[in-house]
């Protein structure tokens, strides 16, 4: 089963969540090999319920995932951090929707939850909680208390960091540092572009149903990471792509709240 524990379902976050935008996302990743991936959108994009209420009225949920045009897609998020960081969470839709609105308080810049107080809001619930880029130099982790840091499950290796860092220099860093916390790592694409998707992606040896499936394979070490020969390639083309949507469609947005 190949699977990216790291992907976005909108252009940005000043846009609202396009089912269409979301289909051709898929259909990429699907061409790409995928057989399924975590939706880690940011937790503070706009209208994030509209995320997961749109999947509940088009797509049937098996066990722990929607099953999009043959793809299982884990519902997740990427969570701000007081410190800086980002926190990569999975887990099924229910548990997502409610811990999203445990944060609303959080949800804005300024008032981010502190390391420790998302993990003792999050104690109570089945999930698999990861640390995304952690040596991105905007959202550092690698700085941050290891006693906190190593209660996370994983570290990302992530596809926008291999490619601005070189992808030898940054994964020495990561997986030097992962080791020092006796932590795994996996593979995220960070697309939020349909070019991005198979920049890197994880082989599991097993399939995978449920986000306690997923993570006993991360623990259990069953799955090999993948990095594409073309990831630099992707990953530009991504972000120039991105960059030329991103203010068409964020434009479209403001014109459209302004006309309401």
């Amino acid at each position: 089963m190949n699977f990216d524990f790291h992907t976005h379902g909108k252009l940005s976050k000043k846009v609202e969540f396009s089912l269409d935008y979301f289909k051709s996302m898929v259909k990429a990743a699907k061409e790409n090999g995928l057989d399924g991936f975590a939706l880690t959108e940011h937790f503070n994009t706009r209208n994030f319920f509209d995320v997961y209420n749109t999947l509940d009225e088009v797509y049937p949920y098996e066990q722990g995932y929607y099953l999009v045009d043959g793809v299982k897609v884990f519902p997740g998020m990427e969570v701000d951090i007081q410190e800086v960081g980002h926190i990569l969470i999975v887990a099924d839709r229910t548990t997502i929707r409610e811990i999203r609105t445990l944060l609303d308080p959080f949800a804005s810049k300024g008032n981010f939850i502190k390391f420790a107080q998302l993990f003792e809001l999050v104690a109570p619930f089945e999930i698999l909680i990861m640390g995304a880029h952690p040596y991105r130099k905007s959202t550092p982790l690698y700085n941050l208390d290891p006693v906190l840091l190593s209660k996370l499950d994983a570290f990302d290796l992530n596809g926008k960091d291999l490619y601005s860092m070189g992808i030898d220099a940054n994964s020495q860093l990561v997986f030097q540092f992962a080791k020092s916390l006796n932590k795994p790592v996996v593979g995220g694409s960070d697309t939020h572009h349909q070019l991005q998707y198979g920049c890197i992606f994880n082989e599991l040896e097993r399939e995978c149903n449920t986000v306690n499936d997923l993570k006993n394979v991360i623990l259990s070490g069953a799955y090999t990471i993948h990095i594409s020969e073309d990831l630099s390639e992707k990953v530009q083309n991504a972000t120039e792509q991105k960059a030329i949507e991103k203010k068409i469609m964020e434009a479209a947005t403001i014109n459209k709240v302004s006309n309401v």
